[in-house]
Parts: C-alpha cells; structure tokens; sequence
C-alpha cells in the first residue's frame, strides 16, 4: 500500500503581491532572493547577519549555532541580552510617544500606552516582582483576561530574568494546577475576573480552587482588579496589583542573560498524558519574532497592528507581547469575544482604531462569514492593507471571503503555518515578494529548511503527494526541550527520523511550484479502503458548497473500508432534521465526491449548529472523534466556549 497520503484539493487561483503594496513593502522580490541565496549557500552567516542587525546585545555573540548537544541545539550562546530592554528601552529616543498599545475592553472602555507609559509600567511592576522575592530563573504563572496588564506582567518577568509560563484565561482550575506544579511557578499573577461573551470570567476564583487542590510551590498571588467585582483575597498570600506596584520607582535595569536562558514555558496538549512544557530560549526567539513581524507582516511606523490571539497561546506571545513592540509597532488588543454585542465587533474595532494589518483565526473567518456580507460593509475597513490567518489552515472559500469582503481584493493574505514549538512562522507568503494561492501557506521563509518526505525520510519527489512535514535544519526561535523531560523533548520530535529532521506532527503536500498545502495533523488521516486522506481537504470541499458554512471531519472504525468518514456540518441556513437532513445530506455527499472523488464521500453527515471549540477557536478534534465512535467522553471539557454544544454532537439536542 502507498504510505503517502493522497491529495485531493484542486485549487488553481494564483495572485500576484499588488503592485502598489511592492512599492512600499519591507521585503521586495529581489531582497527576497537575496535572503533565500544567503541562507542556502552560508546558512550560519545567513542567521548571525540577522542577529547582530536586528537585536541589541550587551555582549555580542561569536558562536552562532552549536550543535553538540543536538538536538538541543543552541543559538548565539555566548551572547548576552535582555528580552525586554529590545522590546521597550531601546525605543525610547525615537519613539517614546509613539502609540505601543490601544486597549479596548469588551464593554467598550479603551486605554493607550506610548512606549514611555508602557516602559514605566513594566518597570514599575519588574520591581515589584522583585519586592516580592522573584529573579532570575524562577517559574511565574500568569492567568489574566485579555488585558494590557498581562503583557506587562510578560514583560516584566523578562525585565528580571523570570520564566513565565501563561496559562490561557479559559482554562479549568485543573489544568492551571497541572501546570503550576510542573513548572513549579512561585508566583501566579491573575485577575479578579475577565469579560468575555457578556459575562464575567471567574479567573480568581479559579486559582484559589487550583491552590485548594494542591500547589504547594506558590507562595504569592497578585491579583488585578479587573472586573472589580468582588472576590476572596487571603490576607497572607495575595496582594492586589496596585498593592503590589505601590511606591516601586518606575525604572528598573533590566537583568542581562544569557541567549540561552529560558524565556517562557508554553504548556500544549499531548496527544496522551499531561501536557508539555514547550521551552523558548531568549535571543533565538526574539530574532523570530521580530524578523517575522518586519518580513510576513511587513509591519511599517505607520501601520496599526492588530492580532486577535490571546496570549495564552504562543500566537498571543510571538504577534502581541513580543513581536510588535520589538519592532516599535503601534497594537490593538481586544478583550471579549468577537461577537459582543454583534456580529460587526472585529469590524468596529478595525474602524475605530485604523487598523492596517489584521491577523485572525480560520474559525473567526468562518464564524464571521457565516454572518453575511452585510455586516462588514457597514464599517469602514479602507486603512486594511494586509490580512493574516493562523491556527489551522484556512480552507479556499473562507479565503476568498476574507480577500473580497474584508481585504475588499486589494489586501495580499498571509497564511501562515508555524507551532507553539516553532516559536515563530516558518511557512508563509512575504506578502511583497511571494504570489499567493487560497489554501496554501506557499513557502518556507528564508532559513527556514521545510520539506515533505516519506515515512523513511526521503524527500517525496511527485507533486501533489502528501507526506511528513519536517525542518532538516535547526533555526533560532525553535523550542529548546520540554521542561523537565528531555527524553519527551527527544521521543516526540526527533526519534521518527533518529534525529535527522524536526517532525512538526502535520501532514503537508508540495505543488508544482514548490507551495505547501497543509493536509492536517498526521493522526487526523483517515485510511479509507487503503487510501489514506487529510480531513482538511474534505472538510474544505464541505465548506465550498454555497450552503455550508463550517465542517470538521474525523474517522470512526469501520469493518470493511478500515474507517468511515463522519462529517459534522454547520449550515447557513436552519439545522434540518429528519428527512430533509436526509436531502442535504445526500446532496453534499453527491458534492464532495464531485469536488474530490468518490472515495472522500462522507459515510455519515452529522447537522449541528456548532462545533466543539476552545475559547481561541480551535475545533477539539479529539472529541468530536470521541463523539463519532460513541464512547464515553473522558477528556476535560471545561476549555470548552460552549459546552452544551456536546449533547447536540451526541444527538440528545
């Protein structure tokens, strides 16, 4: 049987980077060239090059990359820097005033930091992480609402030397214990409450559960008052934040660590067991995140950036509390949830701060289309020069919509592909040098080695066939192990191919021209009648019929062909039920299989209206495939945005 996985999207739409954005753009077609040529022929000089323009060192590295612990490999580890002195001091002479952060809160109060407020407020709240007995190299949590005071809070732990791991707001008391005690943080750092969806989220209560159940390493919490509506303060363990910032002096020298020091801990599920402590390293993930935001978003002085990720994920980190500010970006951060009170949120928020460059999630834009064209048209989106996507790949048609109706076709798209473990974008267009096609991520970066190869390790050679996704050669903002566990670090990315490769755990294709398409996760494949399908590709033919406006795919055990394929469908209209589910259903199987085949026909399409998804977007797969086998939910739901989404998926709604 052919191990490969079989592709079976067909899209041929190409378009060029506008010409007017070329003009302009940081990265023109012949730069890009000459950094592709530079990285291909001297790899270390290409990367060391980049370091020494792009961050400010207090002593300046002469080792680039070692690789003698591989595959803990290390970047520049003989230099000396300070994480947030790059991000905020060193843009105070040209650009104190200028705008770093505009805040807008889900009941519509907003608050503007200039590089100088935000310098002094990190300051400020780095001396009193010290007045509270942290330095350098403990383990901090943060659990905050979508606020500016959890980037400060970021950025202050780097300002000292601390590691800070950020657990996202939507997490159970559970899974915030969990990762307290694997990283045996000192600190947590949450707020009294968040607003998201119209209500309150109950942040504080829910660290005092965590506590409650065990984490006997925390000895302080610091507490910011939000929502301020009231919650149980232990006189001997917390401290409000503004007790906490209380007399501290508003300068704070910054704690000069080595490349290598850790920089945060970002906790990602595993597929089994407990979740990963992924572990950045200061300097490689900084020159990450600051050459990405300059090359795939082309950030400028003039643009107003807005990334709707929280931060508890890595997105929030590498596109909000880090990446912008390194480059003296202007930023929008949002709190809620991007239908409060409507449907037109993102859309306001886009008009009222004038945003330039918009990056969002797949399932946004779905969320979002589904709603109708008429929404966005009533806001004025004519400052929109460049729109992002990240968190999966976004299927054609919701590319599109996004490229027509929001980009109104004059926005190039960046479709990005890049993981927590990443750091930062490793795939994607840089919008003036690189056409563009719905669907693809098109090319790896400068420096950035990605292929596609079999189950052997050899690069696969036909177009169009899928395969592994891997990195044969290391780069800087990489994850440098999982905390407390390289052995995990070595089994769950390098065993597969004895270390020669990165396995990001995708499954991807590459074109005729060298574009990649991601097919899914490889343990999202289906083998159907010994064909072995990417979920994703069927659950884009779904979403291409004019009457689909979401779909999530998964397998579920069958006799004869080895696996069925279930679909749950969102349609525009009203769920059907009974026999007219039955119509649809037959109509959008006859539909798939003239798309991509036959073989990619849904055995079984489930009508619900809405799918399983964590408060960052992100279908949990898991479940739904939980759900299509008929077993006994066991994993924790309480991440969940809708949990009573659940019984409708079962059946019982």
């Amino acid at each position: 049987m052919d191990e490969n996985i079989e592709s079976v999207l067909h899209e041929e739409r190409v378009f060029p980077p506008p010409e007017d954005f070329v003009k302009k753009a940081r990265i023109t077609p012949e730069r890009y060239k000459q950094l592709k040529q530079q990285a291909d022929e001297d790899y270390e000089g290409f990367w060391a090059e980049r370091a020494r323009e792009e961050i400010d060192w207090e002593t300046p590295f002469n080792i680039t990359l070692d690789r003698s612990e591989a595959p803990h490999y290390h970047w520049f580890s003989d230099g000396r820097l300070n994480v947030s002195y790059n991000c905020l001091d060193r843009h105070l002479s040209e650009r104190g005033d200028k705008t770093a952060i505009i805040f807008e809160g889900e009941p519509g109060d907003i608050q503007k930091y200039t590089y100088k407020e935000l310098h002094a407020a990190v300051s400020q709240f780095a001396n009193a992480l010290k007045a509270q007995g942290i330095g350098k190299g403990d383990r901090v949590v943060i659990y905050m609402p979508m606020v500016p005071e959890a980037v400060i809070a970021m950025q202050a732990c780097a300002r000292v030397g601390a590691i800070h791991s950020v657990v996202f707001g939507g997490f159970s008391a559970e899974a915030l214990k969990d990762r307290v005690n694997d990283a045996q943080a000192k600190m947590i750092i949450t707020a009294d409450g968040g607003h998201r969806g119209g209500r309150i989220i109950e942040l504080k209560a829910a660290v005092d559960k965590a506590i409650e159940h065990g984490t006997p390493t925390v000895e302080r919490v610091i507490v910011f008052e939000r929502t301020k509506h009231g919650v149980a303060m232990s006189p001997e363990r917390d401290i409000t934040w503004a007790e906490a910032i209380a007399d501290q002096p508003m300068e704070c020298e910054p704690e000069w660590v080595d490349a290598e020091h850790p920089l945060f801990l970002l906790y990602t599920s595993g597929s089994t067991g407990k979740p990963k402590g992924i572990q950045h390293a200061c300097g490689g993930y900084l020159l990450g995140a600051i050459l990405t935001n300059k090359w795939v978003f082309d950030l400028q002085d003039e643009d107003v950036f807005w990334c709707t990720a929280d931060v508890g994920w890595i997105t929030g980190h590498t596109y909000t509390a880090y990446g912008p500010l390194a480059v003296g970006a202007a930023q929008v951060m949002y709190e809620g949830a991007p239908t409060v009170p409507d449907g037109g949120r993102f859309w306001k928020v886009c008009q009222d701060h004038g945003v330039s460059v918009f990056y969002t999630a797949p399932t946004a834009i779905r969320a979002l289309m589904k709603l109708g064209d008429e929404i966005p048209k009533s806001y004025d989106l004519s400052k929109l020069r460049l729109l992002g996507s990240v968190g999966e790949p976004i299927n054609p048609e919701a590319w599109m919509w996004y490229y027509r109706v929001i980009g109104q076709e004059r926005c190039p798209i960046t479709d990005t592909w890049w993981q927590t473990e990443t750091g930062a974008h490793m795939i994607a267009p840089i919008p003036g040098a690189v056409p563009t096609k719905p669907g693809s991520c098109t090319l790896p970066l400068p420096g950035i080695m990605a292929d596609v190869v079999d189950e052997h390790g050899e690069p696969i050679q036909d177009a169009n066939h899928g395969g592994y996704l891997v990195i044969k050669e290391p780069w800087p903002s990489m994850l440098r192990t999982v905390w407390g566990n390289d052995e995990r670090y070595r089994k769950t990315y390098w065993d597969m191919f004895d270390g020669r490769y990165y396995l990001s755990g995708d499954s991807a294709r590459k074109d005729e021209d060298g574009y990649f398409w991601i097919m899914g996760r490889i343990d999202d494949v289906l083998n159907v009648s010994g064909h072995r399908l990417g979920t994703m590709e069927i659950e884009s033919a779904l979403v291409a019929h004019e009457r689909v406006a979401e779909a999530a795919v998964v397998g579920r055990p069958h006799d004869v062909k080895g696996e069925a394929i279930v679909a749950y469908v969102i349609l525009k209209e009203a769920r059907p039920t009974g026999a007219a589910a039955d119509e649809v259903a037959k109509t959008l199987r006859a539909w798939v299989a003239e798309e991509i085949g036959p073989i990619a026909k849904p055995d079984e399409i489930r009508f619900v209206e809405g799918l399983p998804k964590t408060r960052s977007g992100k279908i949990m797969r898991r479940l739904l495939r939980t759900i299509a086998k008929g077993e006994t939910i066991s994993s924790d739901t309480s991440t969940l945005e809708n949990e009573e989404i659940i019984k409708q998926l079962q059946g019982k709604a």
